[in-house]
């Protein structure tokens, strides 16, 4: 039993955007066959390429987009630190205006 294995393919970004182009004209299935692509990767190339321009069709990631990570992922902890911190005294509050009430209703009685 022999199994026929294709090697995965790494097209360019010049090659990408010509095959974006194409499916375009002449549509996704036939352009995706001839090429031999899933329509996936056609979908994954062109959702790629509207959020990032033809930088989003390089394979892996550019520094620019690792340290634009890294440095959201810094706020992103930031901000739920902030939330945390107000989520706390908010919880405080809470109980201190319950003991204060407590304490008045007593007096009362």
């Amino acid at each position: 039993m022999s199994e026929k294995r294709t090697e995965k393919i790494h097209r360019t970004k010049a090659e990408k955007l010509r095959i974006i182009e194409e499916c375009q004209k002449n549509g996704i299935t036939e352009t995706c066959k001839k090429y031999g692509i899933y329509p996936s990767s056609y979908y994954s190339w062109v959702r790629k390429h509207k959020l990032m321009g033809p930088e989003g069709l390089t394979h892996g990631m550019t520094r620019e987009q690792q340290k634009e990570i890294r440095q959201l992922e810094k706020e992103n902890q930031q901000l739920r630190n902030v939330i945390a911190q107000q989520q706390l005294e908010s919880a405080m509050k809470d109980e201190l205006l319950k003991k204060k009430y407590q304490h008045q209703r007593r007096g009362k009685l």
